[in-house]
């Protein structure tokens, strides 16, 4: 018999592909068009509302993210013990999981700091202006580099989860597939 794990899986990738997204478009268009903004204070003021406003819905992103991965995991719980293969990817993205939460809450943490200074300025939203003081200055720059990590790690997660997909492919459905053509 069958067994369906559509709600799990569903909640998994739905709330990967938000957190993969979102990081992105964050990344890219929201500190890539703040940073254009006229005035330099504005930069830094209006990044931060952005991700103020996004923040809820990349934490709930998140949690759905989690309670999918469990509940696969659990469901498949027979496969990863029998499949040496399957269980290697799900190490593999546990680890690659826990690294993008660790970005994730560092972003934030460097996003908390940016806003308390944004009356600073910044030459961008990652780039300081020459205003800034040693500790935007320093967290911008982080910033820089951290902002990247978060979409990196989850597209990773995305690939992974499609290698998982692949795996779960009966072998004999396969075979049959070919000798009908």
């Amino acid at each position: 018999m069958s067994q369906r794990n559509t709600l799990v899986r569903s909640l998994h990738d739905v709330g990967l592909a938000a957190w993969f997204g979102g990081a992105l478009m964050g990344a890219v268009g929201l500190n890539g068009g703040t940073a254009k903004a006229a005035e330099p204070s504005e930069r830094l003021r209006l990044s931060s509302i952005g991700w103020g406003r996004w923040a809820p819905v990349q934490l709930t992103a998140i949690i759905a993210h989690g309670i999918g991965g469990v509940g696969l995991i659990l469901g498949n719980k027979t496969r990863l013990v029998k499949q040496p293969e399957a269980r290697a990817n799900t190490e593999l993205k546990l680890g690659i999981t826990a690294f993008a939460l660790i970005a994730t809450g560092y972003s934030a943490i460097l996003g908390a700091k940016m806003a308390a200074r944004a009356e600073e300025g910044g030459a961008g939203v990652t780039e300081p202006g020459a205003a800034a003081s040693r500790k935007l200055a320093s967290a911008q720059r982080q910033q820089r580099v951290v902002q990247w990590l978060i979409p990196l790690a989850t597209g990773a997660l995305l690939i992974l989860g499609a290698q998982q997909g692949e795996q779960q492919r009966p072998v004999a459905g396969f075979l049959q597939s070919l000798l009908h053509r």
